[in-house]
């Protein structure tokens, strides 16, 4: 049995129905966006068994997208959670007969308080539909399942005209990275837009020396800083010089090298500083990148040292 062959068969017809139903868009999405983005309320989206799965990720998708949105199982609305619905709210039923006996028992319920209803289902016809003030077609002509039987066409097409409905909503609202990032501020992408340079910053202990300092001692301070640098400062707090482990690598190389000597005279002198530290801390990475360095020295505009970030910093705090 060839199982490459039968992924990709399951592919190409769940492939060939999302192609269908996009040449065959015959509902009103844009009263259905104008609807929905115009509510006070939220909008709910109820189902039972797959499609009730499917629901359930089409409500998460529309709240990370700006869209007050939760599932609500139809059997819990009947025993309590129906006054979770309020006369604000819009509810979207998916069905794809149209007929679940749990969905069609709250519509009466749903009607009664003249709560817009948007309905997905395969036919127009069906108890759902009719309840409907908008209906989105999801019917399939085959199901990928060789029986044509086990919900999978159906359900990748109803999950499909989710995202559909939540990417349109999104265009209406304007709905940028920054406001995405708001829904996901523990996320990649919340980090990038909102942690700042000052938010990582190592200002206390700092590994800092003056410019008169002995070789040996700086290296007893780059040991205890834990950095692999020394910042050197002159008389006036200003930074005049940076000593890393791979200067002293280099120095160590000299037939002339001594601990005695002063720091100064093997370190790289008037170092890159930076004076933003309102920077994102992805921005302070893809600097860190550029010019191929590990550390960051952010000082006022007069040089003074302000603080220190390092690539681990940025790594653990899971910029990338």
């Amino acid at each position: 049995m060839n199982y490459k062959e039968i992924v990709k068969e399951v592919l190409l017809i769940e492939a060939k129905e999302l192609e269908i139903a996009s040449s065959s868009i015959s509902f009103d999405i844009e009263s259905i966006v104008d609807l929905i983005v115009n509510s006070k309320g939220k909008l709910i989206v109820t189902g039972v068994g797959k499609s009730g799965l499917v629901g359930a990720k089409i409500a998460a998708t529309l709240a990370s997208t700006g869209t007050s949105s939760f599932f609500l199982h139809p059997t819990e609305a009947m025993h309590g959670d129906l006054g979770m619905i309020g006369k604000d709210d819009i509810v979207l039923g998916i069905s794809y007969s149209g007929e679940s006996e749990e969905l069609i028992q709250i519509l009466p319920h749903i009607k009664r308080f003249n709560i817009p209803l948007i309905a997905m289902a395969r036919d127009e016809n069906s108890t759902l539909a009719k309840y409907s003030d908008y209906f989105i077609n999801i019917s399939v002509k085959k199901e990928a399942c060789p029986l044509d039987t086990a919900p999978t066409s159906s359900t990748t097409l109803t999950m499909a005209m989710g995202d559909a409905l939540a990417v349109c909503l999104m265009k209406k609202r304007d709905f940028k990275k920054e406001d995405f990032a708001s829904f996901h501020p523990g996320g990649s992408l919340g980090k990038k837009l909102f942690i700042k340079l000052d938010d990582l910053l190592r200002k206390e202990n700092l590994p800092v020396v003056s410019r008169e300092t002995k070789l040996k001692d700086a290296i007893i301070v780059m040991s205890e800083g834990r950095l692999g640098t020394v910042i050197i400062e002159d008389e006036e707090n200003r930074v005049i010089g940076v000593l890393s482990d791979g200067d002293l690598r280099r120095a160590l190389m000299k037939d002339d090298f001594s601990l005695d000597c002063g720091v100064e005279t093997i370190a790289t002198l008037n170092p890159r500083t930076f004076d933003d530290d309102n920077l994102l801390a992805s921005d302070a990475l893809q600097i860190i990148e550029n010019y191929k360095i590990q550390l960051l020295i952010i000082t006022n505009k007069n040089r003074e040292l302000k603080g220190l970030l390092h690539i681990h910093d940025l790594i653990e705090a899971g910029i990338k």
